[in-house]
Formats: structure tokens, sequence, C-alpha cells
């Protein structure tokens, strides 16, 4: 199979429109439309069904996305390590993160490996838990950073730091009265949380928080992203939980943060890797990670 029709399908499953696929190519309508019916005839699956106005994927062609990207990444993998080997780089990491991390800490530990092993090249891919379990068992990502530790076989899974959990709400809310907030009083408002199925360890994390508050929380959405979260908590809808530095560096104006009063609870982020001897350069890339493993204090709420 030509890499070409790989590439061909990729866009057109992502576009669903067949004009604007050929837009995000570069090419003419036509050639993509010939590509896709040659696609099929090769599989001998139908990949799109055209049954209604709006063209949709088939399961077969929801299968095919998923593994056309996958080797699409190897492949600009291997030219981007080939390309690093040609200016110099000795070796490479391939680090995944999931949405929600507390990226300061990330961006901290990426400049000092940076600064500390410039010969270092190192490929950074944001990945749910899901897939960057896949990714680790393919041999196509060196190390993992998520929120949960659900690792399946072969895999290890290494707590590494806890950040504290803020509340966020609307811009005009009552809780902003207070400069901080008892999580018994900010459950009295409705909740919006990120969704079970996100497989992000966010959820179950902060499920164990609310399960140990007097007040049972009101769930009015369930979301599978930070970014929808924090809109929909802009928006009105309800209150959120997340990590106060994560939120600060997405610069939003329509959410403020309140830390939790007393001991407030973390959520904590693990490092995932395959079992067995890790490589020299990982091996230093985890010593910067847990040497850079104490809290981070959060600015003083205004």
């Amino acid at each position: 199979m030509e890499f070409r029709l790989l590439r061909y399908f990729v866009a057109v499953a992502e576009e669903l429109h067949l004009a604007r696929a050929a837009e995000r190519l570069g090419i003419e309508q036509s050639p993509v439309s010939r590509a896709m019916r040659d696609l099929e005839r090769l599989l001998g699956v139908q990949l799109f069904d055209r049954s209604s106005r709006q063209t949709r994927l088939t399961w077969a062609g929801q299968v095919l996305l998923l593994e056309a990207r996958r080797v699409m990444a190897t492949v600009e993998r291997a030219v981007q390590a080939t390309k690093g080997a040609a200016c110099g780089y000795q070796s490479y990491l391939r680090i995944a993160i999931c949405d929600g991390l507390a990226l300061p800490r990330i961006a901290t530990l990426l400049a000092d490996s940076r600064e500390e092993e410039p010969e270092l090249d190192i490929r950074v891919f944001e990945l749910p838990f899901s897939q960057q379990l896949k990714g680790l068992h393919d041999d196509l990502l060196d190390i993992g950073f998520a929120l949960s530790d659900a690792v399946t076989a072969g895999l290890i899974a290494e707590a590494v730091w806890t950040d504290p959990l803020s509340v966020i709400v609307p811009t005009r809310h009552p809780l902003l009265a207070h400069g901080q907030v008892r999580l018994d009083d900010a459950l009295k408002f409705p909740v919006v949380l990120c969704h079970p199925e996100a497989h992000s360890g966010c959820y179950y994390q902060i499920q164990a928080v609310l399960e140990g508050a007097t007040v049972p929380p009101r769930v009015v959405e369930h979301v599978t992203s930070l970014g929808l979260m924090l809109t929909l908590v802009g928006a009105g809808y309800g209150i959120g939980f997340a990590v106060a530095s994560q939120v600060r560096t997405l610069l939003r104006p329509d959410i403020l943060i309140r830390p939790l009063s007393g001991t407030p609870p973390t959520l904590s982020t693990f490092l995932l890797r395959r079992r067995g001897e890790p490589s020299e350069p990982m091996k230093r890339f985890i010593e910067r990670v847990k040497d850079g493993s104490a809290p981070v204090d959060d600015p003083p709420v205004l």
C-alpha cells in the first residue's frame, strides 16, 4: 500500500469533506476522491458511509483512522530522529503528556533537560492515558505523564509529584467572597467534572476527593478535557476542580481560582514507562523528574 493513500485517508477522515481535505493536502479534489475509491477497493471494505447528507466513517474506517495515525506518527518520529542524528543529536526520548497536568512543571523539566543535555533530542506529544499505554507497549513512546496509575502488564507507573486541587469559578460567583473555600461550601453549587471514559485518571482522583465531603456533589456536566470544563465553568454551568498552576497558563478572563481551605486535597501525577532497565538518557531524565518533585507554591490569591 502506498503511504500516500494513508495520508489522503487521514485528511478525509478528519475533515469528512473532500473539498476541505483536498485544500488541506494542497491538491485538487479529484485525486483525493480517486484515492479513497482505490483504498476501499484495495482493502475490500467500505470506509465511509455516504448514505446520508453528511459523510461518516464506518466502523472499519474508524479502526483504519486509528491505525493510520499510528503509522504516520511512527514515520514522522523516524524522520525526526534521522534529522536529529544528522544535526548532532546522539539519542532521543519520546515523551507524552496528558490533558490536565501541571504544565509549568513539565516546561521546567524540559528546559533543564535541554540545558544539561543539548545532544539529547526530546520529542513531546499530548496524548490521553489510553493512547500513552498503547504507545509505550508498541515502543512508540519512552515515557508518559498521566493522572492514572492503572497501567497494563509490562508497564510501570510511579507517582512523581502532587499538586494542590483548587476550585474554579466564573468571574461573578458567590464563592469569590472568600479567599479560601471549604469543600462542603463549594459543593453547594453545581459541578462540572471530567468524564470517567476520558481515561485521564483525573475523574477518579477528583471523585475520591468529593466522596470525602459531607455534601454530595450535583454534577451537571461531564466533559472530556480541561479546556471544555473551563469553558462551561466560564459560561456559568457550574464550578470545577483543577490544578491552579495549569489553569493559570491558559490565561482565561472568564474564570477565577480559589484554593480549598485547610489541608487541600491533591492530584498525583504518574510517570509511565516500560518494565526493564531504562536507557541511560531515560535514567538521567527520571532523576531530573525526581529532583524537581518538590511541591510548587501557588501565588497568593488576589
